[in-house]
């Protein structure tokens, strides 16, 4: 156990975030650089070393969190850093990116605020990186067998790894320009910089992983040559096919899809681009979608010099606190406010001429920016086609179903409007789920067995493709296991790890 009276003793506090003003005005990462380092040690000494980790469970890829948290506690960075890639590749991504379900199973978080065990991993993986911990980990031999994954998000990037690292010769396949599916293109800069997947492809590439970008399978390979040229195939392509909004008016210049949106912005930032073809400089932007990905472009109005975000969102607010029906350990859907929101929030005081720098006054105030409870109705355009209004109505529960609230409509201007209201599926538009003769589940996602193999003999399919719209921390789940399947089909035993079954569900209701 690290610090006895650790949960007694320290509060939680976690990493501290740019000013806005400074912010909005870049594009790197929110947090400041460093800021966690003073205090990881104390924050990691709040683990209580439980009896039953649940936090384990609420992991899918099953952390150890006690033991590195006690090596980080202790300063032994290297102990810790190996501890975290025992069950993890790529920690620096979830250590960003992950909604962190392992908090919400902590124990401490029972009566307290649970331990920061996202802030630790992230720590962790990046003192490693700078200590020079994290080396290529190349096979000590090769077993003669070839394996192709399609597609280089944190899926196929899991699976490719430790196919690698068994010994298999890997090729990933990316349809775009660059590795790390909707890692790169998806993901803003502030979130996460691009730097850091450029160092884990660099360490992958070490170890003998293969990278082929600019290739989709389907249309510049076909499936029959795929399976001729490989052992076995992993299709980790993902659930791309964005959800649609089919009201009138959707046709109108200026509403997209975040997908969309969100790469030509990270573009810019490759500097493949001077500016954006969709930008929300000088517009107002209407975001449909109150997930994650729809607060990514929300920050990323911002930074282009939005008029205004406004955040619209059908179901109801979340609550402060856990409803009765998602108890502890579950992952309890919580009202959140993430740094893009806080940019709203600030920008909107400092528009009504209030000093922003006093913070939201008013959980009104706080939740500038995000309307609930409202379904879309049809857009408004011009005699040029553009956007410039959305109409609105407010809806409410009634026997189940979301129904509408006669009087309750209104138009807002919006001259930029992006659909982030998640995704359906894997793209089926390259014929790759009809050359390969792909099963679909009663959910249209690759079907799969218990080792994640298809229908077709020697093709596995791991992350979205076969889950369905998930977590980071559920695609790297995923690749780990699907590659156990895959190594024991190509050699009739595995003594790579699977942290999940394709059955198995987060820890949430």
């Amino acid at each position: 156990m690290a610090d006895p009276k650790g949960f007694l003793t320290t509060e939680r506090e976690v990493a501290r975030t740019r000013p806005v003003a400074e912010r909005v005005k870049d594009w790197n990462e929110v947090h400041v650089p460093g800021s966690l380092l003073p205090i990881v040690g104390k924050q990691a000494g709040r683990c209580m070393d439980c009896g039953i980790p649940f936090c384990h469970n609420g992991c899918p890829l099953g952390n150890l969190i006690p033991e590195w948290n006690d090596y980080a506690y202790r300063g032994d960075w290297a102990a810790a850093s190996e501890r975290l890639h025992a069950t993890n590749n790529f920690p620096e991504f979830t250590g960003r990116l992950c909604p962190a379900p392992c908090e919400s199973a902590c124990v401490l978080g029972i009566d307290q605020p649970p331990v920061t065990i996202k802030n630790v991993e992230v720590s962790i993986v990046d003192k490693a990186w700078g200590n020079g911990d994290v080396t290529p980990r190349p096979p000590e031999r090769l077993s003669g067998k070839t394996v192709a994954v399609i597609g280089s998000g944190p899926a196929g990037l899991a699976a490719a790894q430790q196919l690698t690292r068994a010994g298999h010769t890997v090729a990933v396949f990316e349809r775009a320009d660059r590795v790390g599916g909707l890692l790169r293109y998806g993901i803003p800069e502030f979130k996460m910089e691009k730097a850091n997947i450029n160092r884990r492809i660099e360490q992958m590439r070490a170890e003998g992983t293969k990278f082929r970008t600019e290739v989709e399978i389907g249309r510049d390979i076909d499936a029959a040559e795929l399976r001729r040229r490989y052992d076995a195939v992993v299709i980790a392509a993902g659930a791309t096919v964005s959800r649609d909004l089919p009201v009138p008016g959707r046709e109108l210049n200026g509403v997209h899809f975040a997908m969309e949106y969100l790469p030509l912005a990270n573009k810019v930032q490759e500097g493949d681009l001077t500016v954006s073809p969709i930008s929300a400089e000088g517009k107002h932007v209407v975001v449909i979608g109150g997930g994650d990905t729809g607060a990514d472009c929300v920050g990323t109005a911002h930074r282009q010099g939005a008029l205004s975000v406004t955040q619209l969102e059908i179901m109801p607010r979340p609550g402060d606190e856990r409803a009765a029906h998602q108890p502890w350990p579950t992952f309890p859907m919580l009202y959140k406010v993430t740094s893009a929101h806080e940019e709203t929030a600030y920008l909107a005081r400092k528009r009504k001429g209030v000093d922003p720098d006093e913070g939201p006054s008013s959980p009104q105030e706080d939740e500038e920016g995000r309307v609930y409870s409202v379904s879309t109705t049809r857009f408004e355009g011009d005699e040029d086609g553009n956007v410039q209004a959305l109409h609105l109505i407010e809806v409410e529960f009634k026997e189940g179903k979301l129904e509408p609230r006669p009087g309750t409509e209104r138009r807002i201007p919006a001259q930029l409007v992006t659909l982030a209201m998640g995704f359906t599926g894997t793209d089926r538009s390259n014929g790759l789920v009809e050359q390969f003769g792909l099963e679909l589940d009663e959910r249209g996602n690759v079907a799969r067995d218990a080792d994640f193999a298809t229908n077709v003999e020697g093709v596995f399919v791991a992350g979205d493709a076969g889950r369905g719209q998930s977590l980071i921390v559920w695609a790297i789940a995923e690749g780990r296991s699907a590659a156990r399947g895959v190594d024991r089909h190509l050699t009739g035993s595995s003594a790579l790890p699977a942290p999940i079954r394709p059955t198995d569900r987060a820890l949430a209701v």
